[in-house]
């Protein structure tokens, strides 16, 4: 009986594959076979790529480029998928227009991949030596299409969408000679060096692919450079594109504070890791905003007036801080997983409380040592990220910290109708809320003997003069913090980060000799705010955000207006049965803290009207930090200059 069962159960074993029959219904397609995994070996051969920027008026990037084929068969050219800084596979290949391949002299038809979109297979006839590729990128001619990244004064070329390159091979191992041609009189700022120019195209030196990448241009009819280098070590220096010639004035003053900044970088840190910074600046109303680090440069676009209006512009001098500091913060240290050998392979986020978070906070922090902002601007600054976690973050009860890094994939920036219980990239603001916690505890607990400095420069600063980048991963971090002062470090940025959790713990504010108070008058800094992005911010009274054309831009979940039913969208026509002025509803939020009586509202949604009565009657409320007597302050240490 007993070898009856065994010889019974070896035959279901053996006919088990068969007697599992497909379903009815559909199977899937095959895939296509795989593309090639990059390689760490050197390409066979420097490419070439000629680039024509002088069409500005109809904002069409011209490019040729030659591919040497390093053997016969067939190819795959991969269209740089991942963008680096942009955390996401963003690079719009949709604007590429005309592609064709040439090889031998003739024309070489291409297959793009179904599934890796951004990949075109070729297969050059026998004995050609190499591959021609040409193509359009035709830039968006309104802002509707996308960020503008040409005008007829300027010109932003991003060689991350101006290049092709083969599968196979990690991009710093394929050689390319770049070179491109500007409408003339035009000049230009980059961190590739020039090899010669003539004829009005500028050729720059042989460089691997990652580095011509990473290395964008801002090219302008009004352009000027200042040096703010002055310690002879390595030159950082300041390109500025504008609108207009006027746009370009800048104080001494001013420009001195750019070179503190330079010099407050070089306290903290003690190392460079480039041998070349230039800051990319665009003064622009017509050209796209943009905030973007690289590991030699940075691409910035602000408020035109950034130099003449200096005295309500502080909320946009904290960008060159930001993208300057990534150079040690997310260029030179990366994530491990962050880093890919290509710009095909996925990128994954997971650490981006550290790369874009510290950062977040060392951009504030540099930002007020050299002078770009005032102490007291920073700490008005500081307030409203406060308020932004502790009441304006209702979402921080189910999504963590830690799941906000995979936004940039997510959600990738576009409008989202509940923003503050969806949450965004939330990873910059409270990581930077987190780092203030971490720094002001190093220095409680080692009675001011060290700080998150120490952990700046060891963990960021090591390594003088390399452009090798050096990857980390969560134990890292926690290693370095640990070497600075011990403590269960992994267990609170475990808690920090990682948890989920409905309050938000503001230690670092009150460690650091502060507390967040609310009064019914805004700072100067919530009122430069409001100003530099044209709208009314009433969220921590009604609970909800308006553009100056009164339409609603964003609601507090489950706050007053959210209460009342109002949505983003929806648009204010009147105020207690008056025409809506900005003024009359602040008076009518002040008058509702001494009436029973609800705000009344007259609200446009698309075609429909209606009143909506809103029950709140604790009048203004704007944040602002006040000192603790009796408490060392922490937080005026932290933004004091390095000496």
């Amino acid at each position: 009986m007993k070898s009856t069962l065994v010889a019974f159960a070896a035959a279901l074993a053996i006919a088990g594959p068969a007697i599992a029959q497909p379903s009815e219904g559909p199977q899937p397609a095959p895939p296509p076979p795989a593309i090639a995994a990059p390689r760490d070996v050197a390409y066979p051969g420097t490419l070439r790529l000629e680039v024509d920027a002088t069409d500005v008026e109809r904002r069409i990037f011209r490019i040729r480029q030659t591919i040497p084929l390093p053997g016969p068969g067939p190819l795959t050219v991969l269209y740089p998928q991942w963008v680096p800084g942009g955390h996401s596979p963003r690079n719009a290949i949709y604007n590429v227009s005309g592609l064709t391949f040439r090889a031998g002299g003739q024309v070489v038809p291409w297959t793009r991949d179904p599934v890796s979109v951004f990949a075109f297979h070729v297969t050059p006839p026998p004995g050609a030596a190499s591959l021609e590729v040409e193509f359009q990128f035709v830039t968006p001619t309104s802002p509707e299409q996308g960020r503008v990244v040409m005008t007829p004064e300027m010109l932003n070329a991003q060689w991350i969408s101006l290049a092709m390159y083969p599968a196979g091979y990690y991009a710093r191992r394929i050689p390319i000679e770049a070179s491109i041609k500007l409408p003339p009189g035009w000049s230009y700022g980059t961190a590739l060096e020039t090899a010669s120019t003539e004829g009005g195209v500028t050729r720059f030196k042989v460089v691997d692919f990652e580095t011509l990448l990473d290395s964008p241009m801002f090219a302008g009819r009004y352009f000027k450079r200042y040096d703010l280098d002055t310690s002879g070590k390595s030159p950082v220096r300041l390109n500025i594109v504008a609108d207009r010639p006027e746009l370009l004035a800048a104080t001494p003053e001013q420009i001195e504070a750019h070179r503190e900044l330079v010099r407050q970088a070089d306290r903290l840190y003690g190392a460079r890791h480039f041998d070349r910074y230039e800051f990319l600046l665009a003064l622009s109303e017509r050209m796209g905003g943009i905030g973007l680090e690289h590991h030699r440069s940075s691409e910035n676009g602000t408020d035109p007036e950034y130099f003449l209006d200096w005295a309500t512009g502080a909320p946009s001098r904290n960008l060159l801080p930001h993208e300057y500091n990534h150079s040690w913060d997310g260029k030179f240290r990366r994530p491990a997983d962050l880093w890919t050998p290509d710009y095909n392979t996925p990128m994954r986020d997971s650490l981006l409380w550290v790369y874009e978070g510290q950062d977040q906070y060392w951009g504030f922090v540099l930002g007020a040592r050299s002078g770009l902002v005032t102490k007291e601007q920073t700490l008005d600054a500081l307030a409203m990220t406060a308020a932004t976690y502790s009441l304006g973050r209702p979402g921080r009860q189910w999504r963590s910290v830690e799941d906000t890094t995979h936004d940039p994939i997510i959600a990738g920036r576009r409008p989202i109708p509940w923003s503050t219980w969806q949450r965004s990239e939330d990873y910059y603001s409270e990581g930077q809320m987190v780092w203030l916690d971490v720094d002001t505890l190093i220095r409680e607990k080692t009675s001011g003997r060290k700080s998150l400095d120490d952990f700046a420069r060891r963990f960021f600063g090591m390594n003088d003069g390399s452009w090798v980048p050096l990857t980390y991963t969560f134990e890292d971090v926690v290693e370095g913090l640990n070497a600075v002062t011990p403590h269960d470090w992994a267990g609170f940025l475990t808690r920090r980060i990682k948890d989920a959790a409905p309050a938000f713990p503001l230690d670092g504010v009150t460690r650091g000799g502060y507390q967040l108070v609310y009064t019914d008058k805004p700072t100067a800094y919530w009122k430069d705010v409001e100003a530099s992005r044209k709208m009314i911010d009433l969220t921590y009274s009604l609970g909800l955000t308006l553009n100056r054309e009164a339409t609603i831009t964003g609601v507090l979940w489950e706050g007053p207006a959210f209460r009342a039913g109002l949505t983003a969208g929806d648009k204010i026509l009147a105020v207690n049965g008056i025409a809506y002025e900005t003024e009359r509803l602040k008076e009518a939020i002040t008058a509702a803290k001494t009436s029973k009586a609800p705000i009344s509202l007259i609200v446009k949604d698309g075609d429909h009207f209606r009143v909506v009565a809103i029950d709140y009657h604790e009048g203004l409320r704007y944040p602002r930090l006040q000192r603790i007597p009796g408490k060392p302050d922490l937080l005026s240490r932290i933004y004091e200059p390095l000496k």
